[in-house]
Formats: structure tokens, C-alpha cells, sequence
């Protein structure tokens, strides 16, 4: 499991197919590391229209990504995938970094197991 939650302010002018690029570029990165099964690799995103960010300049902008993982990884191997995860994430965004006032932050977490269900059927359709 490696789900990969993106939020974004509304000022970042993301079309669709810009934002499917960067999660087929997560995706990608998730499968390269060994640790994902491909059918528990998903992503979504919101574009947040409320947003307030340091002195209020509607020019700043934001990008955050979590990434959600179920647990029994080792802390290195974590630790490989998010800087794998980050170097996408963070490429994606390069040339609005270079207009604006850019606030990027990533986070992955582990999902306590015993408080994770889950059920589908996605490998039957792979």
C-alpha cells in the first residue's frame, strides 16, 4: 500500500493532465522500489480554493504531498522511498518554484495495522 494524497493551491494552474503525469511519475517511482504491489498504488488529489498563506500575497503558493503506507517496511527502506518520492514530487513543481513564493512539504506515514481495513478486488481487474 502506498497511497499518495496531494494537496495544492488553487493559484498553481494544475490541468489534469499535469497532475496525472506527476502521479504516473509516483507511480512509477513506487514500483521501481520493490516495496508496492501495483495494485495497492493510488492518488488523489484536492485543490484547495481557501488558502491563506505568510502576509496573505495570493501569489504564494503550496504543494503538499502525503504518501500513507501500510506497515512492516524497514526504516530504511522508508526512508529510500520518500526521497525517491520527494526528488518526483519536488521536480513536478520546479517551474513554479522559480515564479513564486513556493511553500512544498512531503510527509509519508505508516497506518497503524490493527486500526487498518481494508477490501477490494483490484487484482482480479490488473
Amino acid at each position: 500500500m502506498a497511497h499518495f494524497v496531494l494537496e495544492y493551491s488553487d493559484n498553481l494552474s494544475q490541468t489534469d493532465d499535469s497532475i496525472q503525469g506527476l502521479f504516473s511519475s509516483l507511480h512509477d517511482a513506487a514500483q521501481t522500489t520493490g516495496l508496492f504491489p501495483l495494485k495497492g498504488i493510488r492518488s488523489r488529489a484536492y485543490c484547495c480554493t481557501q488558502h491563506r498563506m505568510a502576509d496573505g500575497n495570493s501569489e504564494h503558493g503550496f504543494a503538499h504531498l502525503e504518501v500513507k503506507l501500510g506497515a512492516g517496511r524497514s526504516m530504511q527502506d522508508r526512508q529510500a522511498a520518500a526521497e525517491s518520492f520527494f526528488n518526483v514530487f519536488s521536480e513536478h513543481f520546479t517551474a513554479q518554484v522559480t515564479q513564486r513564493g513556493m511553500a512544498l512539504s512531503f510527509e509519508m506515514r505508516e497506518l497503524e495495522p490493527v486500526l487498518k481495513y481494508n477490501k477490494n478486488n483490484i487484482q482480479d481487474h490488473l
